[in-house]
């Protein structure tokens, strides 16, 4: 497999892999704004964007971009996160020009029409109101917001609903204009793939878009905080994160393979020690979050009211206890899962896309699968016991409680039990 790369002189960047033996390929642009680059009055605006790409162009209807896809076999879509909009596709290799062309047309054409506007911002608000009733998932939205205090990444990546409510055809076009440059984009590809053919067709896609300066990033800043909501539910759902490495800090492997032995599957700490024996809880894991410049190490449990309390006890006890005895058994075991998953997930060309794409965007080139092997494998006991240390002790911290919660341990009581 041969990871290419070419920049076309305006600054729009090309990465693709071909994958021998496949017979379909997976293509998309990455745009270089997500939520974090969204000002207050205008939080929202990235999704309800990806949302409206598909809602027609100069030159087709929103049913022709879908049967343009669909009549060949393919599949699109698009995301929004904190840091990117991504729109996708993934087609059979004859079809891969026809895909570009597609999401080429989305990303510089799409009109906005009025009445396609009133439609969707329908839906948003629909998929903002399925949010807030959906208890393991607003809650982590409530946590990034605590995480992250008054600041463009700790918002909700949908928005608030009377803000969607009042998002305009000239909000949209002004999002467009400030945010959509060449060198704010990345095609990536990978599958059944010509590089030189997809570099010849994004000339004469993208070739001739003026460049745009875009703003530096407000750095992040993990403030912290908790949010406390009781309500009459089954569950109380339990979410607690700790500022951890960005994806560019050179200890970024230790935190995700502590992550993995913390709370990534069923062998892992949390599992056994709350669940397995215990039994406080259903599910419980861990995970390690990364962005540009910042991180979030965040565990997440459901229990009943009455057991939350037991619940963040042992689970702070938990992470204090892998400073001092996180063994290389364990650590080997996550190191392991770490690579099978990473090893895995890169057999789908769909993965390997987004991988390339989110490569760039943080170094500008694609670093080998080795080298990343390498550094995982380098990462030593002492390395994650280390990062225990951090997580357990000194990293601030920001705590979500929702349910039945009244009585449960807040901040400050959890503080107190790190440092004893």
């Amino acid at each position: 497999m041969t990871v290419q790369q070419d920049t076309l002189p305006n600054g729009f960047r090309i990465v693709t892999e071909h994958m021998p033996g496949l017979q379909s390929a997976a293509i998309g642009i990455w745009v270089s704004a997500g939520g974090r680059h969204e000002r207050l009055e205008q939080n929202g605006i990235a999704h309800f964007l990806e949302h409206m790409a598909f809602k027609g162009t100069k030159t087709r209807t929103a049913l022709q971009i879908a049967e343009a896809i669909e009549d060949v076999g393919g599949y699109i879509n698009a995301y929004t996160s904190r840091e990117v909009t991504a729109y996708y596709a993934r087609v059979l290799k004859d079809d891969v020009g026809l895909a570009l062309d597609v999401i080429g047309d989305i990303v510089r054409n799409s009109i906005f029409d009025e009445r396609e506007i009133e439609v969707e911002r329908g839906v948003i608000l629909q998929e903002i109101g399925q949010a807030i009733d959906t208890p393991d998932d607003i809650i982590f939205d409530w946590l990034q917001e605590e995480s992250y205090r008054e600041q463009a990444i700790g918002r909700s990546i949908l928005g608030p609903a009377e803000r969607v409510r009042s998002f305009s055809k000239e909000d949209l076009r002004r999002f467009v204009s400030e945010h959509y440059g060449p060198g704010q984009m990345i095609l990536s590809a990978a599958g059944a793939v010509d590089h030189a053919e997809i570099v010849k067709t994004a000339e004469a896609l993208f070739g001739d878009m003026e460049p745009k300066t875009q703003e530096a990033l407000v750095a992040a800043r993990f403030t912290g905080g908790q949010i406390l909501r009781d309500k009459d539910l089954e569950q109380a759902h339990v979410a607690l994160a700790f500022e951890s490495p960005s994806y560019r800090a050179d200890d970024i492997y230790a935190a995700q393979i502590y992550a993995g032995a913390l709370g990534g599957g069923m062998s892992s700490r949390l599992f056994q020690e709350v669940r397995e024996k215990r039994g406080l809880c259903y599910t419980i894991f861990a995970q390690a979050g990364a962005y540009e410049d910042t991180g979030m190490m965040t565990i997440y449990a459901g229990t009943s009211g009455e057991q939350v309390g037991d619940l963040l006890t042992l689970t702070v006890d938990e992470l204090k206890r892998a400073t001092s005895d996180m063994s290389d058994a364990e650590v080997e075991r996550a190191r392991a899962q770490m690579k099978a998953g990473m090893l895995m997930g890169l057999e789908s060309p769909s993965n390997r896309a987004e991988r390339l794409a989110r490569l760039v965007q943080i170094w500008d080139r694609v670093p080998s699968l080795e080298a990343t092997i390498e550094k995982i494998d380098a990462v030593t006991t002492a390395d994650v016991r280390a990062m225990a240390e951090r997580i357990a002790i000194t990293a601030p911290a920001a705590l979500a409680l929702y349910g039945p919660v009244a009585g449960a341990p807040d901040l400050e009581e959890i503080a107190r039990r790190r440092a004893a």
